[in-house]
């Protein structure tokens, strides 16, 4: 099996390297805020929601600061590397761009050496320019698919915590 994984990554050329690396960072992130999301995310509002409790006044412009503050603190740890993967979903378009450039400089360079007519040597060239675009595209969207359920559930979630504090 990992013989074949290994073909399939000559095949594309050095490019693909690149999208399989920044298609495992993006793995680890989506791995990261799938864990977060469906067990530290209630205990982080529980938490949060319990300090609020503690108040004694809930009226007060003091507790309405403490409220936006626990909002904030809540906030910024559903968005926590949501934009870092928003961006690997957005490079792996353009690495599968990078390896159809270098696929089709491949090409041309066995066109200028052999010629037009040697359709097996440029074969090569055309999979390393065919094969990093689907990868790319693929990684990428699979990534802009965790991303959107993502923001779907932190939205919901946040908004869920917000109503918390406010009864």
């Amino acid at each position: 099996m990992m013989s074949d994984v290994i073909t399939f990554l000559d095949s594309g050329g050095p490019v693909l390297y690149g999208i399989l690396l920044v298609s495992l960072l993006l793995w680890v992130l989506i791995l990261d805020r799938y864990w977060f999301f469906n067990r530290q995310a209630s205990e982080l509002c529980q938490q949060h929601f319990q300090e609020w409790q503690q108040l004694k006044n809930h009226n007060s412009r003091f507790s309405l600061m403490i409220r936006q503050s626990l909002i904030s603190k809540v906030r910024i740890e559903y968005e926590r590397h949501r934009s870092f993967i928003q961006l690997l979903v957005m490079i792996c378009p353009l690495l599968g761009l990078l390896g159809t450039v270098t696929g089709m400089i491949s090409v041309f360079d066995v066109m200028a050496v052999t010629g037009t007519g040697d359709a097996r040597a440029m074969a090569s060239g055309i999979s390393k320019a065919t094969v990093p675009t689907m990868a790319g595209m693929v990684v990428s969207l699979i990534g802009l698919y965790f991303k959107t359920r993502f923001d779907g559930m932190a939205k919901k979630q946040l908004e869920s915590f917000q109503d918390r504090l406010l009864k």
